[in-house]
């Protein structure tokens, strides 16, 4: 069904261009030793802000549809929110919900994983991000599924842990490791149980690769996992302190890969009649270890050795073009009428464009997790490749290349709205380092002081705004919000995500005066779509969130 939208009076559109720029990662924080983006020398968006009109908006929690308000927002459902206009519940609580309530126990899918796990004595393996970050995952909902299996008589458990570190303290995977095994040890010691740790690694060198940048991280997790090949030790405990032993300084999110063994062999191998669930539930980093279990003999990303007869299922759906993977736990959120695709019916000609970390952003999640695009002829999608080095030694990454394109496209003629995304906020500053993050702060800013006057010549409008914060709380927080310390004085890094406003610029560049609203408090993410269909000339359709224009 073709979407419509109707024409508006109440905003006159510039002449030119619509272009918004997300500053992934780049939120609004205390100003303080621990804020990377006050730290940062940022004179373009300070013009922008004396020149147009500025406020802060939400970006976590219940107003990007994250079960509450002490949940970091994140890339994902920032571009989901933006894009849909509307606050729709996520993955996070939706998983949530279904282990609380039972209903995920009650489905077809977990049915034949009962059926090959308590009925044929198959082992289940659990694959996924051992942490309460509660980005990708949650340690409770594993701990569920864990819990669940014993009572309904699954006679083995093998959890393959990803390490995190990014989403919670750096060196914070005991904690957790810890916890799973009072989770697994008691079952264990049960007659007739094996609930066991059966392998492992950090997420940025195990498993979960995304946008196939590196498909290498997804070949070490399958042959751990699938296969027990690997670096082996007695626990998974025994691991992570003989890599920060040979590696001092190492963080979570880069520990080797491992695999636990028992009498020379590996614990928990995959054989054939086995389930696999990979129970992470946000879907950008799942896809690629979803494809290797569900690709038949023409996957060739990887040699994946011999293929175990294994049912595997995620979580939820990652991919809902694509139908990625096969066989899925929770149905995901059915974000429907995007203002992609009610632009594209209106004959609005789109270009989005990122570096390869963000390139989904842009494209997949602002358009409703739907691969693919709503008309061909309309939208442009250009990627840049991404570098294959840690970012904090290139903290400007790819944003010049960003740019370059961006400009292009700008004065072709040919786009009416334009989207466009710098990852360096939230890829550098989710290494912990303050100066390379500062510098990654201080990239984007020049890079919109090359864009600025691009879209002043036009006659456009140019909106500046982020996703959800990062760089701008790099130090872990006592409770009273000072920064903590270590024993030499200096703060505790800090690399996940904060739970800071977003700043939301306006600026037209065509005379035209421009104001936002003062009676929305509690705007958000999702009151973007509004505003920029206004900006537009068209009315929002019913049901989207109110436009912050004054």
């Amino acid at each position: 069904m073709k979407l419509e939208l109707k024409r508006s009076d109440r905003v006159r559109p510039a002449k030119g261009p619509l272009l918004i720029v997300v500053m992934d990662g780049i939120g609004v924080g205390r100003g303080d030793e621990g804020d990377a983006v006050a730290a940062a020398r940022t004179p373009t968006l300070e013009r922008l802000r004396e020149r147009g009109a500025y406020r802060t908006i939400r970006a976590h929690g219940t107003a990007v549809g994250l079960p509450s308000d002490d949940d970091m927002g994140n890339s994902e459902v920032g571009h989901n929110a933006i894009g849909a206009g509307r606050v729709f519940a996520q993955g996070a609580l939706r998983a949530k919900e279904a282990i609380e309530d039972g209903s995920i126990y009650r489905g077809e899918v977990w049915g034949a994983i009962r059926e090959r796990c308590a009925g044929q004595n198959g082992a289940l393996h659990l694959i996924g991000l051992l942490s309460d970050g509660n980005v990708h995952s949650h340690e409770r909902q594993l701990h569920g599924l864990i819990r669940e299996a014993d009572a309904e008589g699954f006679p083995t458990v093998y959890v393959h842990v990803l390490l995190d570190g990014r989403d919670v303290p750096e060196t914070s995977a005991l904690t957790y490791v810890d916890r799973l095994e009072e989770v697994l040890k008691p079952i264990d010691a049960k007659p007739g149980r094996r609930y066991r740790i059966a392998s492992g690694g950090g997420r940025m060198t195990t498993t979960m690769d995304r946008y196939e940048n590196d498909w290498g991280m997804v070949e070490r997790g399958w042959n751990a996992q699938v296969h027990g090949e690997g670096r082996t030790f007695g626990s998974a405990r025994e691991a992570v302190e003989t890599f920060r032993q040979e590696d001092p300084g190492i963080i979570d999110q880069y520990l080797p890969s491992f695999v636990v063994a028992e009498d020379d062999k590996p614990v928990g191998p995959m054989t054939d009649g086995d389930a696999v669930v990979f129970f992470n539930f946000r879907g950008d980093r799942a896809l690629e270890v979803s494809r290797a279990f569900d690709g038949g003999p023409e996957f060739d990303k990887f040699d994946r050795g011999r293929v175990p007869d294994v049912y595997y299922a995620g979580i939820t759906l990652y991919d809902g073009e694509y139908g990625i993977p096969r066989h899925y736990l929770v149905s995901p959120p059915h974000i429907d009428r995007t203002i992609g695709e009610y632009l594209a019916s209106a004959g609005v000609a789109q270009f989005a464009m990122a570096e390869a970390q963000k390139f989904g952003h842009v494209t997949y999640f602002w358009n409703g997790n739907r691969g693919g695009k709503f008309d061909d002829a309309l939208e442009t999608y250009r990627e840049v490749a991404s570098d294959p080095v840690p970012f904090d030694q290139r903290p400007w990454m790819k944003a010049a290349e960003v740019t370059d394109q961006t400009i292009q496209a700008l004065t072709s003629g040919k786009y009416r709205f334009l989207r466009i995304n710098y990852a360096n906020g939230d890829m550098v500053g989710h290494t912990g380092k303050f100066e390379p993050t500062v510098i990654a702060v201080e990239s984007v800013d020049l890079c919109l002081s090359r864009l600025a006057p691009v879209v002043e010549k036009l006659q456009g409008t140019l909106i500046v705004t982020a996703d959800h914060g990062n760089a701008d709380d790099m130090v872990e927080r006592d409770k009273t919000g000072k920064p903590k310390r270590r024993a030499d004085g200096a703060p505790e890094n800090r690399t996940s995500h904060s739970l800071n406003p977003v700043g939301f610029w306006v600026v037209r560049f065509d005379g035209e005066p421009v104001a936002l609203r003062n009676d929305l408090p509690e705007a958000g993410l999702a009151n973007i779509a509004a505003t920029l269909l206004e900006l537009l000339g068209f009315a929002p359709p019913e049901g989207y969130l109110p436009s912050m224009l004054a």
